[in-house]
């Protein structure tokens, strides 16, 4: 994939570009995946779920990647062609540090800090040779404030936004931004099925826990939706983004204004 036609003045700033978005089968990638797609970028779909990754990809003229990123030494050496890169993939526990599986906290940290710094070393060359690149890492207000029961989520989040900050200075003279999207609770398969977790690690019924403890923090009493942050992804790779880069970026309803 190259990057050397610019957008052609129709909305579809990122024709003839390149993009990769990682766990982009559901819930926010695959709004992602679809927001660059109708921006005109070839967009590969990254995830696990091989023919959900692949469906996508048909419906949206791309293509489809199935990897599994906890299998972070097989990217060591990988080198992409893409100009655009949305690390999103993402998965969650939820449990007292002292009960926390050590297995699943290597687990958490491989796919959301280990793995997008590795693809991120994987496309620099490309988009430093292009004189252009975007790179948005889809954090959460988890990479801005902490909450109980979620030491692996957190603490890979917030090594995400180190990451991000990084790449900005060492990519901006090269015309590559980075930046963080910052997301409260999105209305995901990942939130839905954090609900049981949370009921029981605090003692409450099903039913309560979006409103006590998923937006007890929020201004705005609802869930972000998928496509809010596909909207906001596509704004930060346009033309008018240029100059945004090391920058996190909450969709939140408030929740970080604390």
């Amino acid at each position: 994939m190259t990057s050397a036609v610019p957008g052609d003045g129709s909305g579809r700033t990122l024709q003839g570009r390149g993009a990769l978005v990682t766990g982009g089968a559901s819930g926010i990638g695959a709004a992602v995946a679809r927001e660059l797609a109708a921006r005109g970028a070839r967009v590969v779909v990254a995830d696990l779920a091989g023919d959900a990754a692949r469906a996508l990809a048909d419906e949206i003229g791309g293509e489809a990647w199935e990897v599994d990123l906890t299998a972070t030494e097989a990217l060591d050496d990988l080198s992409l062609e893409v100009d655009v890169l949305v690390n999103n993939a993402g998965i969650q526990r939820v449990s007292p540090i002292e009960e926390f599986d050590p297995d699943d906290f290597r687990r958490i940290h491989a796919i959301m800090l280990v793995a997008p710094f590795l693809l991120v070393r994987a496309v620099l060359p490309h988009m430093y040779a292009n004189g252009w690149g975007r790179i948005i890492n889809v954090s959460s207000v988890h990479g801005l404030v902490a909450s109980p029961f979620k030491s692996a989520y957190v603490s890979a989040k917030h090594g995400l936004e180190g990451l991000s900050k990084v790449t900005a200075l060492e990519g901006g003279p090269h015309g590559v931004t980075s930046v963080c999207i910052n997301p409260g609770y999105v209305r995901t398969p990942l939130v839905e099925k954090q609900i049981a977790d949370q009921a029981t690690v605090h003692g409450i019924p099903d039913s309560e826990v979006v409103e006590k403890v998923l937006l007890q923090d929020a201004a705005v009493k609802r869930l972000v939706e998928p496509d809010e942050v596909g909207s906001l992804v596509g704004w930060l790779t346009g033309p008018d983004a240029a100059m945004v880069s090391g920058a996190s970026w909450a969709i939140d309803g408030g929740w970080s204004a604390r």
